[in-house]
C-alpha cells in the first residue's frame, strides 16, 4: 500500500494521509468488524469522510499531486 503524508503547512490543522480507495474501504470495514470504540473526534471524521465518499467528493492520486505542485 502506498501512503503519502502531506506536510502541516499545506493541511494547516493536522497531517493528512492519502490511501487508495480500496484500502480505505478495507480500513472502514476493519474498524467496524473489530468493534473498536472510536473517540468522538474520530467518529465525526469518519462520518464526514463517508459523507464525502458517497457524494463523490474525491480526488484522484494525480489531482492531489497537481494541487500540491508535484510534477509527474
Amino acid at each position: 500500500m502506498n501512503v503519502i503524508t502531506i506536510p502541516k503547512r499545506i493541511v494547516q490543522k493536522d497531517d493528512l494521509v492519502i490511501i487508495p480507495r480500496t484500502e480505505y474501504q478495507h480500513l472502514l470495514q476493519a474498524i467496524e468488524i473489530e468493534g473498536e470504540e472510536l473517540t468522538p473526534t474520530q467518529k465525526r471524521a469518519l462520518k464526514t469522510a463517508r459523507k464525502h465518499f458517497k457524494q463523490g467528493k474525491l480526488l484522484s492520486y494525480e489531482e492531489v499531486g497537481k494541487r500540491l505542485g508535484f510534477a509527474n
